[in-house]
């Protein structure tokens, strides 16, 4: 059996080809549309970076199981046409999990382009403090 080795940026440029990417700007625009923004970064950089007001926080290692309509641990919001944005620090972990919900049936799945920190960047508004927390 041979083993293929295609490295991650092979794999993340593969996931990237997949989505319709967000710019800030476009994701505000979503936000007020009613896409469900999920941050997925560690507590350490909310803490240190401040978060995306409105956005739910579901850390990145359960995240499946809390958007997938079949899970028992799923939260109530989970639906296969749920329009989701996932935010990460610079947009590459995000990538590959919006890739992964999508895999699971959830299309509308897709991420900040960029991630936290070109939303940041851009001067868009920016929370500190303790968030709503999907983490159970």
């Amino acid at each position: 059996m041979t083993t293929v080795r295609r490295g991650i940026e092979n794999v993340l440029a593969e996931a990237q080809a997949r989505l319709v990417r967000l710019s800030p700007r476009e994701v505000l625009a979503a936000q007020s549309a009613g896409a469900v923004l999920v941050d997925i970064r560690p507590q350490l950089n909310r803490d240190a970076e401040g978060g995306v007001p409105g956005a739910l926080v579901i850390d990145r290692n359960v995240l499946e199981w809390r958007l997938d309509p079949t899970s028992d641990a799923r939260l109530p919001i989970a639906s296969y046409d749920l329009w989701v944005v996932l935010v990460c620090n610079e947009g590459y972990a995000s990538s590959l999990a919006a890739v992964g919900l999508q895999d699971l049936g959830i299309t509308r799945a897709t991420d900040l382009a960029g991630g936290f920190r070109a939303w940041r960047a851009r001067g868009l508004p920016v929370r500190y403090g303790v968030g709503q927390t999907a983490n159970f």
